[in-house]
């Protein structure tokens, strides 16, 4: 049985683009069909700067551009409005029904409306807050009663 010899040092060594196809950068003399086939169809390279060398297997990777950072959307409370007329019990279950508070929390809000005025039911983007509190009206004054929501942005 033979036994193969590794050598890491040799193998782990890069070889640059220019020593595998026999060419300076730029210039488009002795590429060979393999890095036409690979490189050049992948992303289509035309810049040796965009291409970075593999050290295992001696391949040519163009890299992706670095992707933006996100920034978060401004955020926005929807306002319970208190009015001498809607009944507690309405309230909690638009809480409920809009907002998906429990009943427990939704009478603590609920009770923070009445004994404050106003109290914040959730805090959304802007086009979420803007629907729910739309939503909320829309439901009380179908439902013949004076409660009202409002939006604005968070500090």
């Amino acid at each position: 049985m033979e036994h193969l010899r590794f050598d890491v040092a040799r193998t782990l060594r890069p070889r640059s683009l220019e020593a595998r196809v026999g060419a300076t950068p730029g210039s488009r003399a002795g590429r060979s069909s393999w890095v036409d086939d690979h490189v050049r169809g992948a992303g289509d390279v035309d810049d040796e700067s965009d291409v970075r060398e593999s050290w295992d297997t001696g391949t040519a990777v163009k890299e992706r551009p670095a992707e933006p950072k996100l920034k978060r959307p401004p955020m926005y409370k929807v306002i319970m409005l208190n009015d001498d007329y809607t009944p507690m019990e309405f309230v909690v279950n638009v809480l409920m029904m809009f907002f998906h508070m429990d009943q427990e929390k939704a009478w603590q809000v609920m009770y923070a409306v009445h004994t404050t005025g106003s109290a914040v039911a959730g805090i959304f983007p802007r086009d979420i807050a803007e629907t729910k509190s739309e939503q909320v009206n829309a439901y009380a004054q179908e439902n013949q009663f004076p409660l009202r929501s409002t939006v604005e942005m968070t500090d």
